[in-house]
């Protein structure tokens, strides 16, 4: 069992029951899943990039990425329908518990200098999201495979009805936050 996920069934879980005053334990606020975006700019014109982006995320989560494709056309960007531009990966589970393990614990006090995570990105339903300029906070990953690094938009789904509830029990968990 990983590490976050036995400190939320033995000590989180009491925490959060007491402070908010729960009367039935399916009340308590959970991490339900995690969704992990990459997107590439120069995958339109590169078809070799969006694959390392795909590898990318499969050495991160441990599970193999979707690739995503452009719903409609931008002349701007030279993007036309239909054209992959992108990866994403849904995160469930002990899979979803070895991600925040590592993301907390390793990944994050590698970011350069690193503050703590911004407490107004809580979508006002209990979410949270953060982005991450450069994958290569991420110990697994091997430096010269990869020539251009990419960003990640990882989102935390929570059972929490209010963004207090899920800053609780996200800081509970190890999330550092700005004070």
């Amino acid at each position: 069992m990983s590490q976050t996920l036995d400190l939320y069934k033995k000590e989180i879980m009491v925490k959060l029951k007491n402070q908010f005053g729960y009367n039935n334990v399916m009340q308590i606020p959970k991490i339900d899943c995690v969704f992990i975006n990459a997107g590439v700019g120069r995958g339109a014109k590169d078809s070799k990039e969006l694959d390392n982006v795909v590898e990318g995320l499969k050495i991160i989560t441990g599970q193999a990425p979707v690739k995503t494709k452009a719903k409609k056309s931008i002349a701007g960007f030279k993007i036309r329908e239909e054209m992959e531009i992108g990866a994403k990966v849904t995160l469930r589970g002990k899979k979803m518990y070895d991600f925040l393990d590592r993301l907390v614990a390793i990944a994050l006090p590698r970011v350069r200098d690193f503050r703590g995570l911004k407490t107004g990105a809580f979508d006002g339903h209990g979410n949270y999201s953060l982005g991450i300029k450069d994958h290569g906070i991420f110990p697994e990953i091997p430096y010269d495979k990869f020539p251009h690094p990419f960003s990640l938009q990882i989102n935390i789904k929570t059972t929490a009805e209010t963004d207090e509830e899920a800053k609780e029990l996200l800081s509970n968990m190890g999330f550092p936050f700005k004070k």
